[in-house]
C-alpha cells in the first residue's frame, strides 16, 4: 500500500529529463542538418540574386538594406518563436506594431519627450506591446480562448484603436533625441540591426540556456506532463505572450527609426512573413520545439527574396507565390522528418 503513492511518481517525473537528454543528443545533430539546410538555402538564393542583379545585389550597400528589412520582422520573429514553441500563434503581431508606433509618435508623447528624452517615446512603445502581449496571454491561459481566435481579435482591436488615436493621419517623428539615438549607423552598420542582434543573442540565450526556455518547450511538448511537473502553465503561456509583444514594441521603436513616421498601417500583413519566419525556420507547428538560429535564417531567407524580386523589378504577386511555395514546402519537410525528435 505504502509503495503504490511512490511508484507513480519517478513515472511522472523520469519522462522530462531523458526527454530533455534526447533532446539535448539525438536532436542536435538534427537541428545541426536543419540549419545547414537553411544556410544551403539562403546561399543558393544569394548565388540567384548575383547571377540576376549582378553587383547591385553583391555590393555592401544592398547588403546592408537587406540586414536593415529583416531587422523588424526578425525582432518580432524572435518573440514568435516563443510563442508558436508553445504551440500557440500570435496572429496580433502586426497590428500591434502599427499601435504601438501610432501610441508612442504622438504629439503628446514627443512634448513629454522633450522634457525627458527619447526614453519616453521607446518605453511608450515597450509598454503598448508588453500591454497588448499580456491580455492575448491572460484570455488565451486563463479565459480558455483558442490562441487563433483571441490573437484574431486583437488583430482588429489594435488596429482600429491605432486608426482611432491616429485619426488615420501619418505622425511624423520630429524628436532629435531619439533620432539621434535610434537613426543612422554604428560602426558602419544601422542602428536597428545591432538591437536586432542583441535580441536576436537574449533570445537565444533565453531559450537555451534559462528554465523559462525549458519550460516553454515542456509546455508546447505535453502541456499535462508539464503541469504535472510542477509548471504553471497558464502562468507560463501569459509571460510568453508578453515575451511576443514586447518583442513588438522593439519592432516598433526600430520602424520608427528607419521610417521617421508613425502610422496605423504600419505592420499591415508583417504577421504573414514574421509566422512563415519562424516556421521555415524550424519551430514546429504543434509546438516542443523552438530554434533562434533557424528562425534567424528563415527571416533572412524572406529579406534576401523580396530584396531580389525588387532588384528585378518582378511583380510582388509572383513573390507572394513563391513564398507560400516555400513555407509549403516548409510544413512538408517538418511532417516528414521532425516526428522522430522533437529538439530544441
Amino acid at each position: 500500500m505504502s509503495e503504490q503513492p511512490t511508484s507513480p511518481k519517478p513515472a511522472d517525473d523520469a519522462p522530462a529529463p531523458t526527454a530533455a537528454v534526447r533532446r539535448d543528443h539525438r536532436g542536435m545533430s538534427g537541428a545541426t542538418v536543419r540549419n545547414l539546410g537553411l544556410v544551403a538555402a539562403l546561399v543558393l538564393l544569394c548565388l540567384v540574386g548575383f547571377l540576376t542583379g549582378g553587383e547591385r545585389f553583391a555590393s555592401l550597400t544592398n547588403m546592408t538594406i537587406i540586414l536593415s528589412l529583416a531587422s523588424v520582422t526578425g525582432v518580432m520573429a524572435i518573440g514568435m518563436t516563443f510563442v508558436i514553441t508553445t504551440g500557440g500563434i500570435d496572429l496580433s503581431v502586426g497590428s500591434v506594431l502599427g499601435l504601438t508606433t501610432v501610441w508612442a509618435s504622438t504629439l503628446a508623447t514627443q512634448d513629454m519627450a522633450d522634457q525627458y528624452g527619447w526614453i519616453v517615446m521607446v518605453g511608450c512603445a515597450l509598454l503598448v506591446g508588453l500591454a497588448a502581449g499580456l491580455v492575448n496571454g491572460v484570455i488565451i491561459a486563463y479565459g480558455n480562448v483558442v490562441a487563433f481566435i483571441a490573437t484574431l481579435a486583437m488583430l482588429v482591436a489594435a488596429r482600429g484603436l491605432a486608426e482611432l488615436i491616429a485619426n488615420r493621419r501619418t505622425q511624423i517623428v520630429d524628436q532629435p533625441s531619439f533620432e539621434n539615438a535610434f537613426q543612422g549607423d554604428l560602426l558602419g552598420v544601422p542602428k536597428i540591426v545591432w538591437i536586432f542582434a542583441l535580441v536576436v543573442v537574449a533570445g537565444w540565450f533565453l531559450l537555451n540556456r534559462t528554465t523559462f526556455g525549458r519550460r516553454t518547450v515542456a509546455v508546447g511538448g505535453n502541456p499535462e506532463a508539464a503541469r504535472l511537473a510542477g509548471i504553471k502553465v497558464k502562468r507560463h503561456l501569459m509571460y510568453v505572450y508578453g515575451l511576443a509583444g514586447l518583442t513588438v514594441g522593439i519592432g516598433g521603436v526600430m520602424l520608427l527609426a528607419r521610417t521617421g513616421a508613425g502610422s496605423s498601417t504600419n505592420g499591415m500583413l508583417i504577421e504573414l512573413d514574421v509566422i512563415a519566419a519562424v516556421v521555415v525556420g524550424g519551430t514546429l507547428l504543434a509546438g516542443g520545439r523552438g530554434t533562434i538560429v533557424g528562425t534567424v535564417i528563415g527571416v533572412l531567407i524572406f529579406a534576401t527574396l523580396t530584396n531580389i524580386f525588387i532588384i528585378n523589378n518582378l511583380d510582388s504577386s509572383v513573390q507572394q507565390i513563391a513564398k507560400g511555395a516555400i513555407i509549403v514546402g516548409a510544413v512538408l519537410l517538418q511532417q516528414r522528418i521532425s516526428k522522430p525528435s522533437r529538439s530544441s
